[in-house]
């Protein structure tokens, strides 16, 4: 099977391009770039380095979120027009298990740096998720885990160093980027997703959504977005 798998859901760009389980290419971009201007180039230069066309994939692999709202607009709309195009199976992938290395067991807890001392967060057990990923203060994501043995924080873990350091001594943690292979092979076994059904996985309602309901909470009005 022939996959490309990519991840645009933070400031980082991840690309990959597999065979049966082999990375052929791969690149990450990790400046603040626009995703939409840099991620078919960038597909165009994989593809064009193995000498392959579109029509050679059999799957393409999308980090579906949490993350960036028009990051993960950019990847998903990317994802379903390539799947629909050539006519291939489309899989959605965590950004999150995107951060988790895949030789590293134990529990593992990837974060990404939602702004405000706020992040999203996944909680896995030897790649296994134990709760349900969410949109957390970092103070509620160190209560979750204050009783483990031994927990490892991976991703954009750089502004809460201090805070695990001073909370959980014990823990250990590790700045990791998104990986596109590691999304292609945690996928490879997953089934396929409706094509038509997919969407991202913002975790989190977008600013102007919440501030509309916290006016209108009484009213009973639903929130209507503009097309």
């Amino acid at each position: 099977m022939k996959v490309l798998a990519f991840d645009t859901s933070s400031k980082a760009l991840s690309l990959a391009i597999l065979e049966d389980k082999q990375v052929l290419a791969e690149t990450t971009i990790n400046i603040k770039k626009n995703h939409s201007i840099t991620l078919m180039p960038a597909i165009d230069f994989l593809m064009a380095s193995l000498d392959w066309t579109p029509k050679d994939l059999d799957r393409i692999v999308v980090a579906e979120g949490p993350g960036s709202y028009t990051g993960l607009r950019i990847a998903v709309a990317t994802a379903k027009t390539l799947a629909h195009t050539l006519n291939i199976e489309l899989v959605g992938m965590s950004s999150l298990l995107s951060l988790v290395p895949r030789q590293q067991g134990g529990f593992l807890v990837p974060l990404m740096d939602a702004r405000r001392n706020n992040v999203y967060a996944g909680f896995y057990e030897n790649a296994k998720p134990v709760m349900p990923e969410a949109h957390l203060s970092f103070a509620e994501v160190l209560e979750k885990v204050t009783d483990a043995e031994q927990v490892t924080f991976v991703g954009e873990v750089g502004p809460f160093v201090e805070q695990i350091q001073e909370q959980l001594p014990q823990a250990s943690y590790q700045e990791t980027l998104p990986n596109a292979e590691n999304l292609a092979l945690w996928a490879w076994d997953k089934k396929a997703d409706s094509l038509h059904d997919f969407v991202p996985n913002y975790l989190k309602r977008v600013e102007a959504e919440e501030n509309w309901l916290k006016n209108h909470s009484e009213s009973g009005a639903p929130y209507i977005k503009r097309l």
